[in-house]
């Protein structure tokens, strides 16, 4: 599994919905399967299938987000270098056909929240906007086509 990059609170979260999937959810699944079982005969038991199943997948996402906090690591925040636009950055960006001007922060895959204004480093605007300056325009192909932005502005 890859290198995760995550900020302090990304791996707080993570680590935090762990514990709630382990404490929580599993618990819930053992039970249902406990009900399940006490009903009688499990070879038409379809309760006791489905019960089965949700823990399979609960398992599963468990084991995921274990791999995913084993494989994290923390990005300084106090190392960000402004002069261009890179991961943590905030950067306001303009559109010259339009002038409307956007404001987003870069963050990983797995903090990225479109209402708050944090994009996934992964994403096409992003991956183009990576490297950029104030003043630069950066083409960015989007679904609709190709659109330039101009980078106004880069802050943490």
């Amino acid at each position: 599994m890859a290198v995760n990059y995550v900020t302090e609170a990304g791996l707080k979260k993570l680590k935090d919905d762990l514990a709630y999937l382990e404490g929580v959810e599993r618990p819930n699944v053992i039970n249902q399967i406990a009900e399940a079982r006490d009903k009688g005969d499990l070879s038409e038991n379809a309760e006791y299938d489905a019960a089965k199943e949700a823990q399979g997948h609960l398992e599963a996402k468990i084991a995921q987000l274990k791999a995913t906090i084993a494989n994290s690591r923390i990005l300084d925040e106090s190392k960000i270098d402004i002069s261009q636009v890179q991961i943590l950055t905030k950067v306001t960006i303009r559109n010259p056909k339009n002038n409307a001007q956007m404001t987003y922060t870069i963050v990983p895959d797995t903090e990225a929240d479109l209402k708050s204004g944090k994009i996934a480093v992964s994403t096409p605007i992003a991956q183009g906007l990576l490297g950029k300056k104030v003043g630069e325009s950066a083409e960015i192909k989007v679904p609709s086509g190709l659109m330039t932005f101009e980078i106004v502005n880069i802050s943490l």
